[in-house]
């Protein structure tokens, strides 16, 4: 343990950033690190508790007491070698993941929670800084092949484990870049292109192989696939977006929110944009949907120089504060101020799209909405659904409408159609969880595709638990680690 008293010593303090006016002028990161005697102090907040519920709240089971003492001792290499070997990508998560461990840390039942994920990215940031990152390609290989279709946080994943394993992994993308989801759905406000090649680059000198603008079951025969490889890991993610089929959704300004964001990702690394382009420059935008991807529109919009941004959410607006209903440890779904909001735009909750009106040309013009009422279960404190409330129609001006409502599953056309692979009832790949093996013994599925859209931290997981059964299925044993068992001692 760093400091006993520390957790009644110290306040939680974040990183400095750059004013709302600041950052909206470029596309960079903007949050700083902390200096090195606060990162002690926060460190030292740990309070290397008897259960650490931190590390069960974590999907990866981050060893998170252990890693937060080597900070506080200034012992990076070990803090590295610990955070890393529950891991592979610290860099992605210590910026982008939602922190469930910090959700689930004792210190927060009446204080601020340990800053985590924050103490997560400077181990992975000093680490490299310090050239404790370094390529480490197995010294012995297996001799078995093993194709991953994708190459998002998943996919990744899946090939660093397998790679470590001995085999010789080929990744395929259907991009002209790796990174999947990192790459071309998160801004680079959120994560910098340069952190994610940065590890495509490091994998690259381990052995892995990457093949871009390989869209397999259109431009790679599966049958290569089936023929060249003893395995091979479906990691493709969930990447049909969930859409509204209202009155005038044709209109010239609706568009799906990846679309938007793809877009700009593109525009930022200087790569050609071969669709119309999408620009939320002087126009009136809203946006349809309240999470995170919804957030990455509202920031992006701003940017462009929208002349106003709205975000309307259907559901009610979740409390500040846990409720009976979301009990520490779990996971609580309360209000979330991100860092779009801050640069401004409007929110509306329990509001209900109607229409989209467009003008004589077809161009959108306008918004059509209604508030709702939703009914609640007084015994779990879920919405059992709602009803339109008499009276409470009204239109919005816009120009740009983005739907950011979520996804439904993998893209069925192609790959999955060919393969026949089945499918589980939410149209998902179905593999069960533990063993995540297909109908088809030598194909595996991890992540979006197989759980359904979630978190990144999630998608990592699932790749480091399905290289696993891949080794298991290729040697008949593996060495990999399981996230059940402690990876550090």
């Amino acid at each position: 343990m760093g400091k006993v008293t520390g957790f009644f010593e110290y306040e939680r303090v974040s990183p400095s950033k750059q004013t709302p006016q600041e950052r909206l002028n470029h596309y960079n990161e903007f949050v700083s690190l902390l200096p090195s005697d606060e990162l002690n102090r926060q460190s030292g907040r740990c309070m290397d508790c008897g259960v650490p519920f931190c590390q069960s709240g974590c999907p990866l089971g981050n060893v998170i007491p252990e890693f937060n003492d080597a900070v506080y001792q200034g012992k990076w290499l070990q803090a590295a070698e610990i955070l890393l070997s529950t891991n592979n990508f610290p860099e992605f998560t210590g910026r982008i993941c939602p922190a469930p461990c910090e959700s689930a840390c004792v210190l927060g039942i009446n204080k601020s929670p340990v800053s985590i994920e924050e103490i997560e990215k400077h181990i992975i940031e000093i680490a490299f800084e310090k050239g404790y990152i370094k390529a480490n390609e197995p010294l012995i290989r297996t001799g078995k092949k093993v194709a991953v279709v994708g190459s998002g946080p998943a996919g990744l994943a899946a090939a660093a484990q397998l790679n470590k394993a001995g085999h010789e992994v080929v990744v395929y993308e259907r991009d002209d870049v790796a990174g999947g989801l990192l790459r071309y759905g998160i801004p680079d406000f959120k994560l910098q292109k340069d952190v994610v090649e940065r590890r495509i680059k490091l994998m690259e000198e381990e052995g892995i192989t990457f093949q871009y603008n390989a869209n397999v079951g259109e431009n790679v025969e599966i049958s290569t696939l089936l023929r060249d490889f003893q395995a091979i890991v479906l990691a493709g993610g969930s990447t049909v977006p969930r859409d509204l089929n209202l009155p005038g959704r044709d209109a010239k300004g609706v568009h799906f929110a990846m679309d938007f964001l793809k877009q700009q990702n593109k525009r930022v690394g200087g790569r050609k944009i071969e669709a119309e382009e999408i620009t939320a420059k002087g126009k009136n935008v809203i946006v349809i949907g309240g999470g995170d991807t919804g957030s990455d529109c509202i920031g992006t919009s701003n940017r462009h120089g929208a002349k106003s941004v709205t975000q309307f959410e259907i559901m009610p607006m979740p409390p500040q504060l846990r409720t009976e209903h979301m009990p520490w440890p779990s996971y609580p779904m309360l209000l979330k101020i991100t860092t779009s909001h801050e640069e401004g735009a409007q929110r509306a909750w329990s509001v209900n799209t109607k229409e989209f009106i467009k003008d004589e040309q077809g161009n959108l013009k306008g918004l059509k909405v209604v508030d709702v009422e939703w009914d609640i279960d007084l015994a779990t404190g879920r919405p059992l659904g709602f009803k339109e409330v008499p009276g409470t129609e009204k239109e919005y001006p816009c120009e740009l409408v983005l739907l950011a409502m979520g996804f439904l599953h993998p893209q069925k056309e192609g790959l999955i159609e060919k393969l026949g692979v089945e499918l589980d009832e939410r149209g998902n790949v179905k593999a069960v969880e533990g063993q995540y093996q297909t109908n088809i013994p030598k194909i595996f599925a991890a992540g979006d595709m197989r759980r359904g859209q979630s978190l990144v931290v999630w998608a990592i997981s699932e790749g480091r638990e399905t290289a696993r059964k891949v080794d298991e299925h290729l040697m008949g044993f593996s060495k990999l680690p399981s996230k059940d068992a402690v990876a550090y001692a």
